[in-house]
């Protein structure tokens, strides 16, 4: 058995639960989670026509709820420019809370997780306040009290509609915080203002912020600020794009496809993501990254068919905390990674 990676094992984040095995972001995906080990939980949030953060995915509901067959209360789908293009839809922030608990989640991805569809239409609709109190009484298998890890959705875009998140949040947590849920919070996003608008607030005490880099494109933001000029998220990992996050965040997560982990040389030996981690350690950033699924659609060509090979790999760079489909299978690679 190899040495261990690191003094400590990574924080292990159920993504939206264990949508390996339930469909996302329902209350059952999130309490398996926590049965398979892992340390917290993620939920992605986005508003209601009222205010309230659902918890979903992204804003269109047609992918991951039932409400296509509920048209007759809903109405049809309309047309709206969205951060990923035009798209036709029913949107979150057209109905009330009280509309949208009605529905039922489903499988977001049945061609990929067919096993999934079987428990179609099970599970209502959550809010953030719902999965705080779910699991306030909750346990990791470590006999830990589970964490959250909050994802603020397409903060800017929302902002133009008329939705400040950094706000709704500080709404939807009024009177739960002391709940053990809340204990070492982290709120993240794909934008640095939102991030930047909830630490000026000061509502969430001492809730780390983590900035989310993705592999390619540019931040909504800086596209909302600056148009065709505006830096793109590979300027994030520059020595000075690092100086800049260091001085008002507590973490980065850059998507795994960052970590230089793309073949068998590659997860054996990771020089360019250890040296990405180390880099931000140096400034005092701690590093997650996103997201560890066992699916060969979401592992690079030559790892095909050994996903724990490449978490391997992702490990060995020395990553602070990973998110993961299957909580239960990464769980076991850090542990045998970690001898524990």
């Amino acid at each position: 058995m190899n040495a261990p990676i690191r003094p400590t094992s990574p924080l292990l984040i159920g993504h939206r639960g264990a949508p390996a095995y339930l469909p996302e972001h329902t209350s059952a995906g999130y309490l398996l989670a926590l049965r398979q080990g892992a340390d917290a939980l993620e939920p992605d949030v986005v508003p209601t026509s009222d205010g309230v953060l659902l918890i979903r995915h992204e804003p269109m509901l047609g992918a991951s709820t039932n409400i296509a067959e509920r048209s007759t209360e809903f109405g049809r789908a309309r047309e709206m420019s969205t951060p990923d293009g035009a798209l036709t839809d029913w949107f979150a922030h057209d109905y009330t809370w009280e509309q949208l608990r009605s529905l039922r989640a489903v499988e977001r991805i049945p061609q990929i997780r067919p096993a999934n569809t079987a428990h179609d239409g099970t599970f209502s609709l959550l809010r953030l306040r719902d999965l705080v109190e779910l699991v306030g009484d909750e346990r990791t298998q470590r006999g830990a009290r589970p964490r959250l890890v909050i994802e603020l959705k397409h903060a800017s875009w929302f902002r133009g509609l008329g939705f400040d998140l950094a706000e709704l949040l500080e709404r939807e947590l009024a009177g739960l915080w002391g709940t053990p849920a809340l204990d070492g919070l982290v709120i993240e996003s794909f934008e640095g203002d939102v991030l930047r608008e909830v630490r000026r607030r000061g509502f969430a005490g001492d809730a780390a912020l983590i900035y989310l880099i993705d592999s390619e494109g540019t931040p909504h933001d800086r596209l909302a600020q600056d148009g065709p000029a505006a830096r793109d998220y590979a300027s994030d990992l520059t020595d000075s794009g690092l100086d800049a996050i260091a001085e008002w965040a507590d973490g980065i997560s850059p998507s795994h496809l960052l970590l230089g982990v793309s073949d068998e040389a590659g997860a054996a030996h990771p020089h360019a993501g250890r040296v990405l981690v180390e880099r931000a350690h140096t400034r005092g950033l701690k590093v997650f990254t996103w997201t560890l699924r066992p699916e060969d659609d979401f592992l690079p060509p030559a790892l095909a068919g050994r996903p724990e090979e490449y978490w391997r790999g992702i490990l060995r760079t020395g990553v602070d905390g990973v998110f993961a489909d299957a909580p239960d299978r990464v769980r076991a690679v850090i542990d045998e990674a970690f001898r524990r």
